[in-house]
């Protein structure tokens, strides 16, 4: 059993990374001079296309992909350092998070040369966002239980069905949805789904709508998406017919793998530092150096994964512990924080540190959802450790 969850060493950081560490500290260092700490605590939520641009021009979107698609050869982790730092410095880098981490692998493992010499070169760009079709209302995290429909007509194909907490659906340029293409096996209920490049550009007002759901904080990243009798041409399906569970569930190891898994709450242990300064009372230092050594620990689990992806590995297993872990450490950070530094979120608060924290506790329930629920992934654990 201990060999199911094994982690590979991390890849050791060499002179290299250490160089474009400093410059990536530069460069947001100069970018985001003005961006105030609210502003940082969004992390990967904020969007913002001109920033997504300048990163294209630096090289640091599609990093390690062939330079015949717009990407630059590099390491998985030279592309881990620009993804931490960006983190930790609470970029905007929303608009093209999705597209870098998860659509793009995604498009040169599973499209046609047509499809990735046509989208890959403008995610790289930074001129190019994704969304993806999973979720669905009455199924929550049970991807399997999908009941959104693709029918073989002429020409192509016809969708029918609804999408739910769809982030970044109404101003995405394309999706990648995740349906059903034949009927559910009663034997195997992976079975029969498949996976499509959906032109967004194209398909709202042409059998899909895309609707707002407004968050606690009162602003718009989920979207519900209905679709009624939509067209899609026959070279819209990515990959083979039949293998979207495969092509997804390969696809989850880049999402849940990531420092977007244990930063998300960083402004507000930043902030909380600074606010409590070197003479910190000893109950919050010793909480403050719990966190710190979690996040440590979190990193070099991380780490490992990339250099597992690197090597060319399915590391599903291993992602979903850090996700699982990393979400219990983001959601612990808000209540630890809010009890050693005595303070209560106040949005409208002077003083940083109030407002920071009245931002995640708002979002924080969100980060146990996204990329697979606790309950999933815990099962999935539980599953290849041979303990269901």
């Amino acid at each position: 059993m201990q060999n199911a969850l094994a982690f590979a060493p991390p890849p050791p950081p060499s002179e290299a990374t250490e160089r474009l560490r400093a410059e990536v500290r530069a460069f947001v260092a100069a970018e985001l001079a003005d961006r105030t700490p609210q502003q940082r605590a969004a992390s990967w939520s904020g969007r913002d296309r001109a920033f997504s641009r300048k990163m294209g021009e630096r090289g640091w979107i599609g990093m390690t992909w062939p330079r015949q698609y717009g990407g630059h050869e590099r390491s998985a982790l030279e592309r881990y350092v620009v993804l931490e730092e960006m983190l930790a410095a609470g970029a905007p880098v929303g608009y093209h998070w999705v597209a870098d981490r998860q659509s793009g692998p995604n498009l040169l493992r599973n499209g046609t040369e047509e499809q990735r010499a046509a989208i890959l070169p403008r995610i790289a760009a930074g001129e190019c966002s994704f969304c993806i079709g999973m979720s669905e209302p009455d199924s929550g995290s049970d991807l399997a239980a999908a009941r959104t429909r693709a029918q073989r007509v002429q020409g192509g194909w016809l969708v029918n069905g609804t999408k739910v907490w769809t982030s970044g659906a109404h101003e995405a340029d394309y999706m990648i949805l995740f349906c059903r293409t034949e009927a559910k096996s009663d034997t195997d209920r992976h079975a029969g789904a498949s996976q499509f490049l959906v032109d967004m550009t194209k398909a709202r007002g042409a059998g899909m709508t895309v609707s707002p759901i407004i968050d606690m904080r009162g602003e718009h990243h989920f979207n519900e998406v209905a679709i009624q009798d939509l067209f899609l041409p026959e070279d819209a399906i990515l990959g083979r017919e039949g293998d979207g569970w495969k092509q997804v569930t390969g696809e989850l190891a880049y999402e849940r793998s990531g420092p977007d898994r244990f930063l998300s709450s960083f402004t507000l242990l930043a902030e909380a530092v600074r606010a409590l300064g070197p003479d910190a009372p000893e109950r919050a230092a010793v909480a403050l150096g719990r966190l710190t050594s979690h996040i440590i620990a979190l990193r070099r689990l991380s780490r490992s994964v990339a250099g597992m992806l690197q090597a060319g590995e399915d590391p599903a297993l291993q992602a979903a512990l850090v996700k699982d872990l990393g979400n219990v450490l983001e959601q612990e950070t808000v209540e630890v924080i809010r009890l050693v530094a005595d303070v209560e979120p106040e949005d409208e608060a002077a003083e940083v540190l109030p407002s920071v924290l009245a931002h995640l506790v708002l979002t924080a329930p969100s980060f146990s959802l996204r990329g697979g629920t606790r309950e999933i992934l815990r099962g999935m654990i539980a599953r290849g450790l041979g303990l269901r």
